[in-house]
């Protein structure tokens, strides 16, 4: 018998935990939203940029963003976030579970800024999405400028 090197198991491992941790999501934000962004209601679900609290207009480098959302599709929605500087540069990347037993509530408001972004401005998009058991299913996209 052929064993998998160990990058592979542990790349499996890895899969697996974040398939269950970002599988699931939400059903009500609470109202903590500041703002409003961009934002639709085409489709199967909603998704709606809103700015927490204090923070100023429009979304920019280090500000907090999180996200309005709504879905008849399933009852555990997720929402990811990607930033890109020009076209290949990910400089940020992060989801959350945006239903009321979410373990970490915290994560379902986005800081943008990470290791990889020093700074300056980026395009991003937010993806409503859910774990159907197989695959995931993209139920919303929209996209927003953050500025420096």
């Amino acid at each position: 018998m052929v064993r998998p090197p160990k990058r592979t198991i542990v790349f499996a491992l890895l899969m697996t935990l974040l398939v269950g941790f970002t599988g699931h999501a939400f059903a009500a934000k609470n109202g903590t939203g500041g703002g409003k962004g961009a934002g639709g209601n085409t489709g199967s679900g909603t998704l709606i940029l809103e700015l927490l609290p204090g923070d100023t207009a429009p979304p920019h480098y280090g500000g907090q963003v999180t996200f309005d959302v709504s879905t008849t599709a399933t009852d555990k929605p997720s929402v990811k976030v990607n930033c890109y500087q020009g076209q290949d540069n990910l400089v940020y990347t992060s989801s959350a579970g945006f239903y009321p037993t979410y373990p970490w509530p915290w994560l379902q408001d986005f800081t943008l800024s990470s290791q990889a972004w020093a700074g300056g401005a980026a395009d991003c998009t937010a993806e409503l999405y859910y774990w159907d058991g197989r695959k995931f299913i993209t139920l919303k996209s929209i996209s927003f400028h953050a500025d420096a």
